[in-house]
């Protein structure tokens, strides 16, 4: 069956994973993290692309961005994969494939979930047990969004500039903001919508995508749900008609 195309529109933001192949390490040590993220952030600037977010993990990274052209981001992971390839391939001897197939992509709701994606990805090393805090991690968008490090690959978004106009007090809500854990249902519902590919949004937003890409944004209602919505709506069609409780043929209503 032939892939569907991503949905891309340039100036939304989308939510990025790539994973080593078998989820096996890409990254080793302290020379292939600074080989990513520069390949990273010369394919940024390549093809304008602005990072909102990103994490660096040993066997995947995310990344959250914006593309300023339709192919921008498809571009952008197609160099950063094959000049890390290429690196990893000459520094550690080996050959054969390294990611996981496509990457898998998801484009959001900045609104309603930019902020959310961003401390979702921020905090995948405290989920994975490798830090207790995301401060304590080096290689992601923390400590540029909420420490104000130097970090060239982080561009700010409009929704994080938002938060407060002077730097430090932004810089500090953002913090707090990602000390408050993420509930699990929404956790989840970012996980699905990127492994699946699917927009994330409330269903006004998903509705103006799907009109806008003339395709369908979100999963279909399941089957059952819709035979439930259609029941409810014949049982309060045949009461009403029927008002006593027995059908047309005589029959009871219960049973």
């Amino acid at each position: 069956m032939a892939r569907l195309p991503r949905f891309v529109l340039p100036g939304y933001p989308q939510h990025v994973i790539q994973r080593g192949n078998n989820r096996m390490d890409i990254l080793h040590d302290e020379e292939d993290y600074w080989a990513l993220w520069y390949t990273l952030r010369d394919a940024a600037e390549r093809f304008d692309c602005a990072v909102h977010a990103y994490v660096l993990m040993p066997n995947h990274f995310h990344l959250l961005l914006t593309p300023t052209e339709g192919d921008g981001i498809g571009k952008l992971m197609q160099y950063a994969g094959r000049f890390y390839v290429q690196h990893a391939n000459r520094r550690h001897g080996r050959t054969g494939t390294l990611w996981d197939g496509r990457y898998r992509a998801t484009l959001l709701d900045p609104d309603g979930y930019l902020l959310a994606v961003a401390h979702y990805v921020e905090l995948n090393p405290v989920r994975a047990g490798l830090v207790e805090t995301p401060a304590d991690y080096e290689w992601s968008s923390y400590g540029a969004n909420a420490l104000g490090a130097d970090d060239d690959l982080v561009t700010s978004h409009p929704m994080y500039l938002a938060l407060d106009e002077d730097a430090d007090d932004r810089r500090a809500v953002y913090a707090r903001r990602v000390d408050a854990p993420l509930a699990p249902a929404e956790v989840q519902r970012i996980r699905e919508a990127t492994n699946k590919a699917w927009v994330l949004g409330d269903n006004d937003f998903c509705s103006r995508i799907e009109t806008r890409l003339n395709r369908r944004a979100r999963p279909q209602q399941r089957g059952g749900d819709r035979r439930s919505a259609a029941f409810r709506r014949a049982r309060a069609e045949r009461q009403a008609q029927h008002p006593t409780g027995h059908t047309a043929d005589g029959s009871g209503a219960h049973g």
